[in-house]
C-alpha cells in the first residue's frame, strides 16, 4: 500500500429513527438555519414535516433553499450562497441525495468567500478554508456525497461538469426508511453509482492485492447482492440499509486508503452529463463496459481478480485474459439484469451529440491502468451510441 494519513470528520447516525439525534446536534448550531432540498418529494413522504418540527422545537429560524436540481448548476450554488449571506445563515441542513448535498458544500464555502470559488480553485489553485457548518439528512443514496467534501457541479457557461471542493458535513443522518419512497429507477441508478465508485477505486494503484482492495471486494459483493434483493422485494428495509451504508463506504475514504484511484469513467460521464444533462448512474452503466474493454490488456490483472473475488467466476483452466473478459461479460449481464441501459440510444441521447467536444474536455486521470488519449475516449463514446 502507498503511505497515507487517514482522518475523518463526519459523524454518522445510522439506522431507523436516526433523525432523533438531530435535536442534540442543533444545540451546537446558531439560530438561523437554511433547510435545503430539491423538488419537494420530502413534503410528500413526511420527512419535511418531521424535520421542520425538530427545527422549530429547537427554536431555529428556518430559511428554505429549494429547487436544487439533479446535476446541480453553478448558478444554483451561487443563488444559495447569496441567500445564505442575506439571511445570516449559521447552519445548513441539506436534505436529499447527492445533488442537494453537493450543492450545499459549495453554498457553505461561497457564502464565506469574497472571491468566486470556481476562479479560486481553477485559476488560483487554492481551496476555501472557512465554511458555514452543515449537516446532511440522506433521503436518496448512491453517491455517498455526505461522506466527503467534493462536489460535482455543472458550470453551464463553461460547459463543464467538474469537481469543486467545499465543506465537510459535521454529521450525516442515514435512515434507510427515508429512502423507501425513492422511485425504483433512482434506487438502482444510485446503487450502481456506488458500485462504480468501488470499481473506480479498486482499479487504481497499487494494482497488487492489498487490504483496501479486499475490503472493496466485499463492498462490491454486498452492493450486487442487495441490488438483487431490493429488486426482488422493494420493501426489504434490510437491503436498503446495506445499500445506504455501502454507498457511504464507497466514499468515506476507507476503500481509498493507500490508493491512487482511477475514476476515468466518472470523468467521462461528467462531461457527458454537461452536454446532455443525463442520469449519472445510467451514464456510468453504459460507459463502464465499453471503457473497460478498451482498458484491456493493461487492466487484465485487476479484472481477473474481480472476476474471481466479486463475481464468483471459477478461475480453474482460465488465463488472466479469459478471466478479464469474463468479468466484463458478467458486468454487462448484471447491468441488463437490473434494467439499466447499455447504449446511449436507450437513454435518449442523440447520435449527433458533440461527442468530440465531450472527449476533448474530459479530465484524463493519472490512476487509470491505461493512459487514455482523447481520441480513444471519443472511440469509447461513439461505441456507446
Amino acid at each position: 500500500m502507498n503511505p497515507f494519513t487517514y482522518s475523518y470528520p463526519v459523524k454518522v447516525y445510522f439506522g431507523e429513527m436516526a433523525a432523533k439525534n438531530l435535536a442534540a446536534e442543533l444545540t451546537n448550531a446558531g439560530p438561523n438555519v437554511m433547510l435545503a432540498y430539491g423538488g419537494g418529494s420530502i413534503k410528500k413522504n413526511g420527512v419535511y414535516d418531521e424535520l421542520i418540527g425538530i427545527l422549530k422545537d429547537a427554536g431555529k429560524t428556518v430559511t428554505e433553499f429549494t429547487g436544487i436540481m439533479s446535476n446541480p448548476t453553478y448558478a444554483k450554488a451561487q443563488e444559495g450562497a447569496v441567500l445564505a449571506r442575506e439571511k445570516n445563515i449559521d447552519f445548513i441542513l441539506a436534505v436529499g441525495g447527492g445533488s442537494v448535498i453537493d450543492c450545499c458544500k459549495i453554498v457553505s464555502a461561497q457564502a464565506k468567500l469574497d472571491k468566486d470559488i470556481w476562479e479560486l480553485e481553477y485559476t488560483d489553485h487554492k481551496q476555501p478554508t472557512e465554511f458555514i457548518p452543515m449537516g446532511a439528512v440522506v433521503t436518496a443514496f448512491g453517491t455517498g456525497a455526505e461522506m466527503n467534501n467534493g462536489a460535482v457541479i455543472t458550470n453551464e457557461e463553461k460547459m463543464l461538469k467538474s469537481a469543486l471542493w467545499g465543506a465537510f458535513y459535521s454529521f450525516a443522518i442515514l435512515d434507510p426508511a427515508y429512502t423507501m419512497t425513492m422511485p425504483m429507477k433512482q434506487v438502482i441508478s444510485g446503487a450502481f453509482d456506488s458500485l462504480s465508485h468501488s470499481m473506480e477505486t479498486y482499479m487504481g494503484s497499487p494494482r497488487e492485492v492489498n487490504l483496501s482492495d479486499e475490503i472493496n471486494e466485499a463492498t462490491q459483493r454486498n452492493i450486487i447482492r442487495n441490488i438483487r434483493a431490493t429488486l426482488k422485494d422493494p420493501q426489504d428495509i434490510q437491503a436498503r440499509s446495506e445499500l445506504i451504508w455501502a454507498a457511504a463506504m464507497a466514499e468515506n475514504g476507507i476503500l481509498k486508503i493507500g490508493k491512487a484511484t482511477d475514476f476515468q469513467c466518472h470523468m467521462l460521464e461528467h462531461q457527458l452529463g454537461a452536454y446532455t444533462d443525463c442520469n449519472h448512474g445510467q451514464g456510468l452503466a453504459v460507459l463502464h463496459p465499453v471503457l473497460y474493454k478498451h482498458m484491456m490488456p493493461e487492466a487484465n490483472h485487476q479484472f481477473a481478480r474481480l472476476a474471481a473475488e466479486v463475481w464468483g467466476i471459477n478461475p480453474v483452466g482460465k488465463t488472466e485474459a479469459d478471466l478479464a473478459e469474463a468479468f466484463v461479460d458478467a458486468l454487462i449481464a448484471f447491468i441488463r439484469e437490473i434494467g439499466l441501459p447499455t447504449t446511449f440510444a436507450e437513454m435518449n441521447i442523440s447520435a449527433d451529440t458533440d461527442f468530440k467536444a465531450i472527449a476533448d474536455s474530459t479530465v484524463l486521470t493519472g490512476g487509470c491502468a491505461k493512459k487514455f488519449t482523447r481520441k480513444e475516449l471519443l472511440e469509447v463514446l461513439l461505441e456507446c451510441r
